[in-house]
């Protein structure tokens, strides 16, 4: 079988539930929590600060512990999980982000935080891996990109909703409430899954080693590589936006969130028209996304003096937020019969992102190259996203020939 042939044979039926939508819905909904604490808390950093007597940039280690979670978490649970029916392992994943979202609010020190977000992060990746195979599994092969993207909108729409919502409630009535609210939405989550997805039993093939087995396969590699690069650029970016905002652009504190929101708008667009084009061409479709964050992110520098122009790059470079779910269904496709952690390594992929572009943004703006120099990091860490594309792309091809020589 081809590397770049799907996995799963594309005549499988999908799996009949009465309702698609609602299943989707209920797993999306999972994204929407898992997204509303992550971001949320990026916003809320000054407030659990002074809460718990640190500084700013000591707290900040609670989103490298949640991203470290994430990073780890993610092959771990899988492959230990993978015996488990499906069902009843998003009920494990969120029921484990649900207890310790609620303990990251109730801790006594800045430690207890530290090792509570670790734990947050624990599930985060395979549940994202875990709901994606689901939702793939409810609708034909043609469509799949479609119902993945479709569930990774509660992701976006955490960045519209979510996080608004909690750093208001973070501000209004203490930063503890905001991640009991993370913890609500979790509960939410846990019923609708139950609800609402189909109970199917567990592969009987399905083994840890068999897991594993998706190591060995260098399509796998690449794709992950494709992500920690190339998706770099767009974190390098928002990690710094409301400084660019205050700083560059002159704009009022108040008025930031609704930018922040116009970022979240263009992922949530992104993920509802990019996921056509990619079950039509999935990989063309990754190509064409990177060179668009490339373009997009070489402009922003330009553009950072005019709310207007901002906003509408803003708004721009979050579509491309999309190459997240395409690179999904992509290590579903890669990863022969162990889906299972080719898909829930995506995160731990897009994680390392999220540590590579601000740090090398940071740099470029410690260097003295300006606030708006993430702009330029971003758009080099899309072109070096592509180049892996193109390396992927001719290991394809040459793939390609040597099964048609073998069947000469």
């Amino acid at each position: 079988m081809s590397a770049s042939a799907p996995a799963l044979d594309p005549g499988t039926p999908p799996i009949r539930v009465p309702h698609v939508g609602l299943v989707i819905l209920a797993l999306a909904v999972g994204g929407f929590a898992i997204g509303t604490t992550e971001f949320a808390t990026m916003s809320m950093l000054p407030l659990f600060a002074q809460g718990l007597g640190i500084d700013a940039p000591t707290a900040g280690h609670a989103i490298s512990a949640y991203a470290l979670g994430v990073v780890v978490g993610a092959p771990v649970i899988t492959v230990l999980g993978a015996r488990l029916p499906r069902r009843g392992l998003l009920l494990m994943l969120m029921a484990m982000f649900t207890v310790f979202n609620g303990l990251t609010g109730l801790s006594p020190s800045y430690h207890w935080m530290l090792v509570f977000r670790f734990l947050s992060g624990l599930p985060h990746g395979a549940y994202f891996g875990v709901a994606a195979l689901v939702a793939s599994s409810l609708v034909p092969a043609n469509r799949r990109t479609r119902a993945v993207g479709q569930m990774f909108l509660g992701l976006t729409c955490a960045t519209i909703v979510g996080v608004p919502l909690a750093s208001w409630l973070g501000q209004s009535v203490g930063w503890r409430w905001s991640f009991a609210l993370v913890a609500l939405l979790g509960v939410a989550t846990m019923i609708a899954v139950y609800t609402f997805a189909p109970n199917t039993p567990a592969d009987a093939k399905a083994s840890p080693l068999r897991e594993l087995g998706a190591l060995k396969r260098p399509q796998v590699w690449m794709t992950l590589g494709i992500g920690a690069i190339g998706f770099g650029g767009l974190f390098a970016v928002y990690t710094y936006l409301a400084d660019i905002l205050l700083k560059v652009t002159h704009m009022s504190l108040d008025a930031v969130p609704w930018v922040m929101g116009v970022f979240g708008i263009g992922m949530t667009l992104g993920n509802l028209i990019v996921p056509m084009l990619a079950d039509r061409a999935l990989m063309r479709t990754a190509g064409g996304l990177l060179v668009w964050s490339m373009l997009t992110l070489a402009v922003f520098p330009f553009t950072a003096g005019n709310v207007w122009a901002l906003g509408a790059i803003v708004f721009l470079i979050g579509m491309g937020g999309a190459l997240g779910t395409v690179l999904q269904t992509r290590l579903m496709d890669v990863a022969g019969d162990a889906q299972g952690l080719a898909a829930s390594l995506n995160h731990s992929a897009f994680n390392a992102a999220n540590a590579l572009g601000p740090f090398l943004g940071g740099l470029a703006i410690a260097h003295g190259y300006g606030w708006t120099s993430p702009g330029w990091v971003g758009s080099g860490l899309a072109l070096g996203g592509l180049l892996l594309w193109f390396v992927s792309m001719a290991m394809d091809r040459r793939d390609d020939e040597m099964t048609a020589c073998e069947s000469c």
